[in-house]
């Protein structure tokens, strides 16, 4: 009976030893499963690498062709920037040159070809923003707007405008040409 308890004795030994190994190799082999290798690593992070480096090449070429695009479409702006306005110069160009067939004009018909065709130029002025200049008489001058020509006695306040010689114009609120005046003298 000794040598059976021995056995079953053996037996519990070799039981909890296998039991021992078996949790030892578990717990081995737990973290293994849940926390990757080094190379693991090492191939996620150089693969999150090449898809942020395939992200930054896209981002840099997107970014190049808007740049392209925006200097192209600035390209053009300039290129036909004036093309509104000779459009609207060609009816008048169109005016005159009718004005000139004609074989035997009367003043009367002249002038009032002449007084349509300025009607013509005065609209293409005013549809593409470039307006007059004219400062009336005892306006202040505004060298902004006005080039005074000569100062001349006048019974008006000093630095008033007194007389236009040509009118000034603006293109689109900025100045092209200045209004030519005569303005009075200080007294």
């Amino acid at each position: 009976m000794q040598d059976t308890e021995k056995q079953t004795e053996n037996e519990q030994v070799q039981t909890a030893q296998a039991g021992q190994d078996a949790q030892a190799n578990q717990s081995e082999a737990a973290p293994a499963a849940t926390e990757p290798t080094v190379e693991e690593q090492l191939i996620a992070a150089e693969a999150k690498i090449a898809e942020m480096q395939d992200a930054f090449l896209r981002a840099k070429a997107e970014a190049e062709n808007i740049r392209r695009r925006a200097q192209d479409d600035i390209s053009r702006a300039h290129k036909f920037a004036i093309e509104g306005f000779a459009e609207s110069l060609l009816a008048v160009k169109d005016s005159l040159e009718m004005a000139l067939k004609i074989e035997t004009p009367s003043v009367e018909s002249l002038k009032e070809g002449v007084d349509m065709t300025l009607k013509q130029l005065s609209s293409a002025f005013e549809k593409n923003k470039l307006l007059e200049i004219h400062p009336q008489a005892g306006e202040k001058l505004d060298p902004m707007k006005h080039q005074a020509i000569s100062a001349v006695p006048a019974e008006q306040e000093a630095n008033t405008v007194v007389a236009v010689l040509q009118k000034g114009y603006t293109i689109s609120e900025r100045l092209l040409r200045p209004a030519l005046v005569t303005v009075a003298q200080g007294k």
